[in-house]
């Protein structure tokens, strides 16, 4: 099975600035683990929000968009990987062993993929 694990992302995330250094090799080291251990589908770091843009479909009115920077980061994602996994169980153990994404406390969510 494959998964979704998003890193969400924070104030700090949102303001464009790039991840510590030591999170940083870190995470690379958590990566490498995960590459060996066959997990890693993908694995990448979004850019803040400000440089994105969201598509609103309200019925059949030409799409709207909405350009970011977009409210609530807590909602927003940081990065994501697309991981293996024989189960949900079995992923949520491994993503405890993840680096912490934020030095305050970070939040991941993981999703199963539909197959």
């Amino acid at each position: 099975m494959r998964f979704l694990v998003m890193v969400k992302s924070s104030p700090e995330s949102e303001t464009g600035a790039p991840p510590s250094a030591v999170l940083l090799e870190e995470m690379a080291k958590f990566n490498e683990e995960l590459l060996a251990d066959d997990r890693i589908v993908l694995a990448e770091g979004l850019t803040a929000s400000a440089e994105g843009v969201r598509i609103l479909f309200e019925g059949d009115a030409e799409p709207k968009l909405i350009d970011g920077p977009f409210a609530e980061s807590k909602e927003l994602v940081a990065g994501v990987w697309v991981l293996n996994g024989a189960s949900l169980d079995d992923v949520v153990e491994l993503m405890k062993r993840a680096p912490n994404p934020e030095e305050q406390g970070g939040v991941i969510e993981i999703r199963p993929i539909a197959e």
